[in-house]
C-alpha cells in the first residue's frame, strides 16, 4: 500500500463506455488505493465523475474534468484546472483509444483522421502540455496505453488502431530519451486482448470474430491466448502502477507487453 502515496496522477480516459471496468477507470481507482490523488479526465463527464465518486467512496482523493483530449485547447484547460486543484502532475496516464475496423482499402479517409487524433494526438497533446510541467517540479513519469496490435497482426483487420499504437510506441522511445536527463521517465503498456467494456461495446470486433455474437467473441479470444483466458483492466492497471511508482525509477523507453504470452506465439 502507499506505492504513490503522496503523488499527483492524471488520468486521461479515465471514465468507462459501459458497465465494468475499463483500463483506465481500473488504473484511477488503482493509482488511488495506493495514495495518489487522482485527475480523472474523460470526454463523458458523467463517466469520468463516477470514477471520482467510487474513489472518494473509499475515502480516496479525486477530482473528476471532461475534456476532449484531441483539441489542444482542451488539453491545455485540462492541464491548468489539475494544477490549479492540486498544484503539479507528478503521473500521466494516457488510456484514450478507439478501434474502427477496416484494411487501407476500405477505411475512410474521416475514419483515418479521426482515430489519428483520438489515438496518437491526444497524447502527443497531454504529453506536450505535461512535460514543462514535470521539467520544472524535478520529474515524473508518463504511461501511455498501446496495445499489442502495435507489434503484431492479430488476426482482424484495424489498420488505424494498429498503426496510431505503433506511432504511439515510437513517440514514447523518442520522448523518453529526449527527457531522461529531466527525470520525466515515459513508458508504454501494450495490452493483450482484454475482456473490457470497450471491447464489449465494440460492434466491429465482434462482427470480426463472431458475427456479431459477444460470447462467441469472448471465448475465440481466450481461445487465442496461451494462458487460456483473456486479460482484465486490472492487469493494465497494476502494470501502470509499477511504472508510476518510484519502484521503477531507472525505467524509461520501454513497451511492457501484457498479454498472457499471446505475443510468443508464431501463429
Amino acid at each position: 500500500m502507499d506505492r504513490l502515496k503522496g503523488k499527483i496522477a492524471m488520468v486521461v480516459g479515465a471514465g468507462s463506455i459501459g458497465p465494468g471496468w475499463g483500463n483506465g477507470k481500473a488504473t484511477a481507482v488503482t493509482f488511488a488505493r495506493e495514495g495518489a490523488s487522482v485527475f480523472c479526465v474523460d470526454r463523458n463527464g458523467a463517466a469520468a465523475e463516477e470514477t471520482a465518486g467510487i474513489i472518494t467512496g473509499e475515502g480516496g482523493k479525486a477530482v473528476a474534468f471532461a475534456a476532449d483530449v484531441s483539441r489542444a485547447a482542451e488539453v491545455e484547460a485540462m492541464v491548468a484546472a489539475c494544477l490549479k486543484t492540486y498544484g503539479r502532475i507528478d503521473v500521466l496516464d494516457n488510456n484514450v483509444g478507439i478501434a474502427e475496423m477496416g484494411s487501407v482499402v476500405e477505411v475512410s479517409e474521416a475514419e483515418w483522421d479521426r482515430v489519428f487524433a483520438v489515438n496518437l494526438k491526444s497524447a502527443y497533446l497531454a504529453m506536450k502540455h505535461v512535460i514543462p510541467v514535470m521539467q520544472k517540479q524535478g520529474g515524473g513519469s508518463i504511461i501511455n496505453i498501446s496495445s499489442i496490435a502495435s507489434i503484431r497482426h492479430l488476426g482482424i483487420s484495424y489498420v488505424t488502431y494498429a498503426t496510431t499504437k505503433a506511432a504511439m510506441n515510437q513517440m514514447t522511445r523518442t520522448t523518453a530519451v529526449q527527457f531522461a536527463r529531466d527525470h520525466v521517465r515515459v513508458n508504454a503498456i501494450l495490452p493483450g486482448l482484454m475482456k473490457t467494456p470497450m471491447v464489449a461495446h465494440s460492434a466491429g470486433l465482434a462482427a470480426s470474430y463472431s458475427a456479431g455474437d459477444v460470447e462467441e467473441m469472448w471465448r475465440a479470444r481466450d481461445a487465442q491466448v496461451p494462458m487460456g483466458h483473456m486479460g482484465e483492466a486490472w492487469d493494465v492497471a497494476n502494470a501502470a502502477l509499477f511504472l508510476a511508482s518510484d519502484e521503477s525509477k531507472y525505467i524509461t523507453g520501454i513497451e511492457l507487453v501484457v498479454d498472457g504470452g499471446i505475443t510468443c506465439k508464431v501463429s
